[in-house]
């Protein structure tokens, strides 16, 4: 069975919209675990343009799932990632001026670096991931940092899906080879970016496939569903796989 890991942060963006203290990603956790979430995903953005220090060990107090923290490797975050000692990390490239992350971490490109991040983390038990594109050598480089897993960033896929299935094929197909890669290189596999109750279960089909990670399409559901239903949907489509 394919898990369902809910990203939360946009609930947050919402409230930073008017600097309120709604609505609150506590309780946003509370509605997705009881509809069936398996984990619960936050975003520590560098400029903390939505999820806050203090969100995330509220959530950590309070929650019954796992927390995956998508984090920079940057010696701050790092640092926060050490403290509270989530169940599992995805360490994610960040640019300031983006509205949404644009692409997968060069893992092969800074591999002494994030071997030294790598290590830290694993020293306090925490599973680390890399958010990637599915590339060969991004795959191969995540084996020789030391990673326990790989998340695929699915958006070039779900932007071309708009144009129809076919134009999403060629991508669809690097997706699955990524994930025969990540097989034979001992990692997990797990996706997630742009995902939606529409293009999902191409995804789905994909073997060797252990959590999506989704957020924006399951937030901006919950405007008109409400945030249970619009969880519970999106894991009805995963429980069928």
């Amino acid at each position: 069975m394919i898990k369902l890991g809910v990203n939360i942060d946009h609930i947050a963006t919402l409230r930073q919209a008017r600097m309120e203290e709604y609505p609150s990603p506590v309780k946003a956790v509370a509605l997705c675990e009881k509809a069936g979430a398996d984990s619960i995903t936050t975003h520590l953005r560098e400029d903390r343009r939505h999820i806050q220090d203090k969100d995330v060990f509220e959530i950590k107090q309070c929650m019954r799932t796992k927390l995956n923290f998508e984090m920079a490797a940057t010696d701050e975050i790092v640092n926060v990632a050490l403290k509270l000692q989530p169940y599992s990390v995805c360490i994610v490239p960040e640019k300031r001026q983006e509205v949404t992350t644009e692409g997968g971490l060069d893992v092969a490109g800074q591999k002494s670096r994030l071997s030294e991040i790598v290590k830290k983390l694993q020293d306090k038990g925490i599973i680390v991931s890399m958010f990637i594109d599915p590339e060969p050598n991004q795959i191969e480089a995540c084996a020789e940092v030391g990673s326990d897993a790989i998340e695929i960033h699915t958006g070039k896929y779900a932007n071309l899906f708009k144009l129809g299935k076919k134009h999403a094929a060629a991508e669809l197909e690097k997706i699955k080879q990524a994930s025969v890669l990540a097989k034979q290189n001992k990692l997990i596999f797990n996706a997630g970016h742009g995902l939606d109750y529409n293009n999902v279960y191409d995804i789905c089909d994909i073997k060797n496939l252990n959590e999506l990670n989704i957020g924006f399409s399951i937030i901006a559901q919950a405007v008109f569903d409400g945030l249970e239903k619009a969880v519970i949907d999106m894991k009805k489509i995963l429980l069928k796989y």
